[in-house]
């Protein structure tokens, strides 16, 4: 179907691409390109048919594996489009146009031209400006083409030119992109001491934004990460940002049900925390874990903990928890749920 002729015609080619590739889909339209390419498959305008050097292509030798062969159509290539078809792997299977001419300023470096060529090569496709490859393995083998090291050098390297364009507000995509690239390559790919504390505020931004659009899951990741590029002494060194970095990971390990997570946060910021205050947040999160886990009376006990500590006592000899729930409630019977959703919020904390 490829050549439009009929099968009679191309069984003997058939019978050789197949038992090259064993059928493999991608292999057999990598090969097809490559014989093209190099004048084994070619069309006769005498007889307007496609023809082929059967013997050449018989003795043809071609790696077992479907990668080696990716990678070394890829290694064909200039080493600009080499390259470019690298620096692309390092951020998903596509990129849009506005994104790559972004990281071409961050980068100082032309990309689009290359691209452009390896899209002529049939490694790239480029459809409403967006250029993907073609196919995951073809990804897979341009980046394993550099080793673990240089990827994550490489990550690194994107990510710490990407992280000064990310600070506009509808700059988000570029910070999260940047702070993606940065974990990837890890803590041990920093090179300056003052990366460290960079990298981890970055990610607290990016986890920010994420809680803003209510993917949880991804802010948790971040501020996880943020968290792991602190190094030794961060709560005497960068007390604010590690105390927020955990609260706000406490707060998303909550509303993920991840308890162990929230356990050890919590812990950290009531070990290290400098002032009662500076806890409030992680023990409300745990009060709300033991509530939402079915174990009211411990969430109850741990709050009315928590308010002794703030000097207001609510415990008493005489009435029991349930008698107070009541009360409560007998109270809040005599107003309208629009009357107690619109009361005005409390501002006295002693109250």
């Amino acid at each position: 179907e490829t050549l439009c002729l009929s099968p009679r015609v191309t069984r003997s080619l058939s019978s050789i691409i197949y038992h090259k590739t064993q059928g493999n889909p991608l292999f057999v339209s990598r090969l097809m390109l490559s014989l093209s390419k190099d004048g084994l498959l070619r069309p006769n305008l005498n007889r307007r048919r496609w023809e082929w050097d059967k013997k050449k292509i018989e003795s043809l030798k071609l790696p077992e594996d479907v990668a080696m062969f990716i990678t070394n159509s890829i290694e064909a290539l200039s080493e600009d489009v080499q390259s470019s078809v690298c620096v692309l792997s390092c951020f998903g299977a596509t990129a849009d146009t506005a994104f790559i001419k972004t990281l071409e300023k961050a980068l100082d470096r032309k990309l689009l031209d290359s691209l452009d060529t390896a899209v002529a090569e049939g490694l790239l496709d480029k459809i409403d400006d967006k250029y993907r490859f073609s196919h995951d393995r073809i990804q897979e083998a341009a980046y394993n083409m550099m080793n673990i090291l240089e990827q994550g050098r490489s990550h690194f390297t994107y990510g710490m030119a990407l992280a000064p364009l990310a600070t506009g507000e509808e700059e988000y995509s570029i910070l999260l992109t940047a702070a993606n690239q940065l974990n990837l390559a890890g803590p041990e790919a920093v090179q300056e001491e003052s990366q460290y504390v960079t990298i981890a505020d970055l990610n607290l931004r990016a986890g920010k934004k994420s809680m803003e659009m209510s993917d949880f899951v991804a802010a948790y990741s971040y501020f996880d990460a943020g968290i792991s590029f602190l190094r030794k002494k961060h709560w005497e060194k960068h007390y604010a940002l590690s105390l927020e970095l955990f609260n706000l990971a406490a707060e998303c390990a909550l509303t993920n049900r991840d308890t162990v997570s929230l356990k050890l946060l919590s812990e950290q910021v009531i070990k290290y925390g400098r002032s009662y205050e500076d806890t409030l947040n992680v023990m409300y999160s745990v009060t709300c874990s033991l509530a939402s886990s079915s174990k009211l009376p411990k969430s109850i006990e741990k709050g009315l903990d928590i308010l002794a500590n703030l000097g207001i006592e609510l415990r008493g000899n005489e009435s029991s928890m349930e008698d107070c729930v009541n009360g409560a409630k007998d109270l809040l019977s005599g107003y309208t749920d629009d009357e107690i959703l619109n009361t005005k919020r409390m501002t006295d904390p002693t109250m």
